[in-house]
């Protein structure tokens, strides 16, 4: 081996550098980045910036078991759909978020996802759920942005210091609030017979939450959805 072989040789690989809050990185850096990480540190890259948010709290815990409950439930009854928890999603080249929950069509069934080799989500699920209470400032507006911006078709944000849901649709190239209808009830208008009692889902009474998702998967919107899906 001659010398400058021998020079290359034992040149130690340069560690990789820890994540930071705040710093600015495009998506390849903070994915490497954030694989050498501890595995129980969250990141989310949000517009080149790198969030990092604060330990959670029972509150946000209760809500999120609540909301993936009220998901798998639907996915339960809805063939060629996907729940995921907390599964990171690259969108692009400034983006890899990694929301609270999510519900995706399968890609076999015409969804916008696909799942890269890593196991990765890659791509806009076509609806994210947020839980938000210290995260509520990025989760209305710099992530809302990122959603609306990247394809995704709903977004759910659980305001838990307002006691509020708020519910975005896509209508043409934007996002516009959901209103429910004159019962409470807001129903998406992607995924047929997907159903919620809002104030039920915050106070957390699982049987009410339960008892109106059942009704709108007795909905002709819900069998209207399956119908679609079987013929991507």
């Amino acid at each position: 081996m001659n010398e400058i072989a021998t020079a290359v040789a034992k040149t130690p690989t340069e560690p990789i550098p820890p994540l930071e809050a705040g710093d600015h990185l495009d998506q390849k850096t903070f994915h490497e980045r954030y694989k050498a990480m501890p595995r129980n540190i969250r990141a989310e890259l949000i517009e080149g910036v790198v969030y990092m948010p604060s330990p959670l709290k029972a509150p946000h815990g209760r809500s999120h078991s609540e909301l993936g409950t009220w998901l798998t439930r639907y996915k339960a009854h809805t063939p060629g759909t996907d729940v995921l928890d907390n599964a990171t999603a690259i969108l692009d080249d400034s983006n890899e978020p990694q929301p609270d929950a999510a519900l995706r069509v399968l890609p076999e069934y015409g969804g916008q996802t696909q799942e890269n080799t890593d196991g990765y989500i890659v791509g806009a699920p076509e609806l994210t759920a947020e839980v938000a209470l210290s995260s509520a400032a990025i989760d209305l507006h710099a992530q809302r942005r990122v959603y609306e911006q990247t394809g995704v078709r709903e977004y759910i944000v659980f305001i838990l210091g307002e006691d509020r849901v708020v519910w975005f649709v896509r209508r043409g190239t934007g996002f516009v609030s959901l209103d429910p209808g004159s019962d409470g009830i807001l129903r998406s208008e992607f995924f047929g017979g997907l159903w919620m009692d809002p104030a039920a889902m915050l106070r957390e009474d699982t049987l009410r939450v339960e008892e109106v998702l059942q009704q709108g998967l007795a909905s002709p919107e819900h069998k209207a959805f399956v119908e679609k899906l079987r013929r991507p």
